[in-house]
């Protein structure tokens, strides 16, 4: 059945992102991987071509799952400033819970200067299609004239996803009010200059 094709490939991609939690890319066997997941090994070798291609896989759906997340949860009607803080919301919910599979990413992501031309562009593509979805929401923003215009929103996209991902990464020790949404948004729309200072720039 289709269906129980695409579960058990699933349930394969899961259980290396659970695995990744506690050991690292040369530590994880296949063996390791099948019996974990209850599969035999030659299972693994129908939906993958060898461990590379099955981290690679694993590490990808994480691009995937954030831009299906951003066209299901952020509303297109609502105004600029709502649809930006619920895409932030959904995305900075995403990396705090799946920790093990972003530092999939970032490992990959370093890897992927010395893959194969056809793996990089892959990995390029599927970021960018994150990047880019975005880069949309931002986009109206420029558009209103509510965030700067002498940046390119994929640039701006870029800068706040990796503040998200520090957010979610590096503050697990910080206090609550520095780990939330409000704060990773008000340093992007104003930087790191004192409020007053910063609202005194912008009227100038």
């Amino acid at each position: 059945m289709p269906g129980n094709e695409s579960d058990k490939r699933q349930k394969i991609m899961h259980v290396v992102e659970k695995l990744f939690t506690s050991r690292r890319f040369h530590e994880i066997t296949l063996d390791q991987v099948a019996q974990a997941a209850g599969v035999g090994k030659g299972t693994i070798y129908l939906y993958f071509q060898d461990k590379d291609d099955l981290f690679f896989q694993t590490a990808i759906s994480g691009f995937d799952e954030l831009c299906g997340l951003l066209r299901r949860k952020v509303s297109g009607n609502a105004s600029f400033e709502n649809q930006l803080r619920s895409a932030c919301v959904e995305i900075g919910t995403f990396f705090r819970s799946r920790k093990q599979l972003i530092r999939m990413i970032q490992t990959d992501e370093n890897r992927m200067y010395w893959e194969r031309k056809s793996i990089r562009e892959r990995w390029i593509a599927k970021r960018r299609n994150l990047i880019d979805a975005l880069a949309q929401i931002i986009g109206r923003g420029v558009a209103e004239k509510g965030i700067r215009t002498d940046v390119p929103p994929d640039i701006l996209a870029k800068f706040l996803l990796g503040m998200l991902r520090t957010g979610a990464r590096d503050l697990a020790d910080a206090p609550k009010a520095m780990q939330g949404v409000e704060l990773v948004l008000e340093l992007f729309y104003r930087g790191a200059l004192p409020k007053k200072r910063s609202d005194k720039a912008k009227e100038e």
